[in-house]
């Protein structure tokens, strides 16, 4: 029997699909990428600029929450946000900004300075149910499934726009890196406009398929007894624009979930947009290290973690914090 059902009814009032000139004008292919022009790094002024702003916090205390960036006098910071959120809004939708000097801060402190340098590309909005405006990006152990999201396991995640399963997915992530796997753990980025274009070329029925409702696992993160699966397409068109819901793992789960049989012309849709996404030529990798921000498009870009190993050493093991920044909507989960 079909579980309750959270409905995006944004989808319904236009049958609009994307015009080709315009995907392929916005289809940018990884093999055209250069990896290390995607990297914004910080001057000596700049980092003078970050240990004034941490002896300021430090004179001032206040909850992480409450600092807000217009509290500091950051122009250098201003410009190197300014260049990453460049390279957020064209392509390739992916900006590193190098470094943090994460050796002469305390975890604490730099969280504090990703929050407030954070609020320069966009305002910070909830990544849980309950509010959590940070979230720890680590391995608990636990296995994946529903209700553990792929962030708390070391498993492959496949190419994704992050909480593609929400009322009002963010449109840009953050992360911070305090210290990256062992091995693996790999970033790779691809456009959706570029997969989107492949699908128009080669799968125009399953393209079809993907613009009309399917069911997405929710993870759980919802108000009590609200419905577990969303109802919504992969592809939609907006204000001239393709908004794209993407994670192929949470509408098989969705299904499953829901306790119903995925119809046959979508799970060939599906297999499509995994194996288009996964062409060597269409993404590039970025390797994250320590301290490092890295800030992506989560609209027009998608994303792909490769599986890792750990450091056995605990203090030493893959951790990185990440925030989600939306201008729409309110500042709550749901938004």
């Amino acid at each position: 029997m079909l579980a309750p059902l959270y409905v995006d009814r944004s989808f319904e009032a236009t049958a609009q699909r994307l015009p080709v000139e315009v995907g392929r004008a916005r289809a940018w292919h990884g093999e055209a990428v250069v990896p290390r022009d995607c990297v914004v790094a910080l001057d000596a002024a700049a980092l003078a600029e970050l240990r004034a702003l941490v002896a300021a916090m430090a004179a001032h205390p206040l909850p992480m929450l409450l600092r807000r960036v217009e509290h500091f006098e950051l122009p250098r910071l201003r410009d190197a946000l300014g260049r990453a959120k460049a390279l957020l809004n064209g392509p390739p939708g992916v900006a590193v900004i190098d470094a943090l000097p994460m050796d002469e801060l305390d975890e604490e402190t730099a969280r504090a300075v990703f929050w407030v340098v954070g609020q320069l590309v966009g305002r910070p909005v909830a990544q849980k149910w309950d509010g959590s405006m940070l979230y720890d990006v680590r391995d608990t152990g636990k296995a994946y499934g529903y209700g553990v999201r792929g962030s708390y396991t070391s498993v492959e995640l496949v190419f994704h726009t992050d909480n593609a399963f929400a009322c009002c997915p963010p449109d840009y992530v953050g992360l911070m890196c305090f210290n990256p796997a062992k091995s693996g753990g790999m970033s790779r980025f691809c456009s959706l406009y570029a997969v989107h274009e492949r699908m128009r070329d080669r799968h125009p029925q399953a393209l079809e398929r993907l613009y009309r409702p399917m069911l997405w696992d929710r993870q759980a993160e919802h108000a009590p007894g609200a419905p577990k699966v969303l109802r919504a397409p992969m592809f939609r068109v907006s204000e001239g624009r393709l908004r794209t819901r993407a994670n192929v793992s949470l509408v098989r789960k969705g299904y499953q979930v829901a306790g119903e049989e995925m119809d046959a012309a979508l799970a060939d849709a599906l297999a499509a947009v995994e194996q288009e996404s996964r062409e060597p030529g269409l993404w590039f990798e970025l390797p994250i290290a320590r301290g490092h921000l890295q800030y992506l498009n989560n609209v027009d870009t998608a994303h792909f973690r490769s599986e890792f190993v750990d450091h056995d050493d605990p203090a030493r093991k893959r951790h990185l914090v990440r925030t989600w920044h939306r201008e729409r909507g309110r500042p709550s989960y749901d938004g």
